[in-house]
């Protein structure tokens, strides 16, 4: 494990550019390498805002606070910026890319990443090993990025980029929605070892307690009205599941 790289969200209030509503109110949260920390919560509370802030959305604008990552303040910086600091996105609704292959756009995401230590020829190996591993059809790698892809085959594009991209601070919006029970199970695991070899820090969002069956947080925070109102260990999430977000 390399050098320990955290996450501190500090007083952190952002709104929306296009109509100017605040969505994130004094948000605070620290993450660890090594821990895994799962946001829940009533819809529309500002989970997956918190997701593309930390990845530097241009829709959003932070009005205060910071948000420090491996001791730097990353506010300003563009989202390839912080992809190069480590930091990735797992998206909810990957877009689609036509005219650009997966492999190319693998490839290229890679060579920024490490630039002159790139070589190809452990990055056709690797690439060929995820694949198998995610039970992926090796013709994924010759079409568009996600042109045409089922929502399933979406969400296991994204795992195949975390593997490719090795980063220390995985961020992973929804990553559940729309897989079926088998999908799931596999995408789940596939964190899992990842994380298990790497040990990086994880922010999953998610509503549903059947991803943290497998992907296993060491902290729940539920989020209400732009803020984390309580936090907890895992069981939170079966908590949750029985009794609602109303007793919060």
């Amino acid at each position: 494990m390399g050098k320990m790289k955290n996450l501190k969200i500090d007083n952190l209030t952002v709104k929306a550019k296009d109509d100017g509503k605040i969505i994130l109110k004094d948000f605070n949260l620290e993450i660890k390498s090594g821990e895994i920390h799962a946001i829940m919560g009533p819809n529309g509370t500002g989970k997956s805002t918190l997701t593309k802030v930390i990845m530097g959305d241009t829709n959003y604008e932070i009005v205060k606070g910071k948000t420090i990552y491996d001791g730097k303040n990353i506010n300003k910086m563009k989202v390839s910026e912080r992809a190069q600091l480590g930091i990735f996105l797992g998206m909810q609704m990957p877009m689609a890319i036509e005219g650009v292959s997966n492999a190319d756009f693998l490839r290229s995401s890679l060579r920024a990443k490490e630039k002159d230590n790139f070589k190809l020829l452990p990055f056709v190996k690797e690439v060929d090993r995820y694949i198998k591993k995610l039970k992926m059809d090796p013709d994924m790698l010759n079409r568009s990025v996600n042109d045409g892809f089922s929502g399933g085959e979406r969400k296991k594009n994204e795992i195949l980029q975390m593997y490719v991209l090795k980063p220390d601070l995985i961020l992973l919006d929804e990553i559940d929605s729309g897989l079926d029970v088998d999908s799931l199970k596999l995408v789940g695991e596939s964190v899992m070892d990842y994380y298990e070899d790497k040990k990086p820090a994880i922010l999953l969002v998610t509503h549903y307690q059947r991803l943290l069956d497998y992907i296993k947080p060491d902290y729940i925070h539920i989020m209400n009205e732009g803020k984390i109102v309580k936090s907890g260990d895992g069981s939170l999430a079966s908590y949750i599941e029985k009794h609602g977000y109303e007793n919060e």
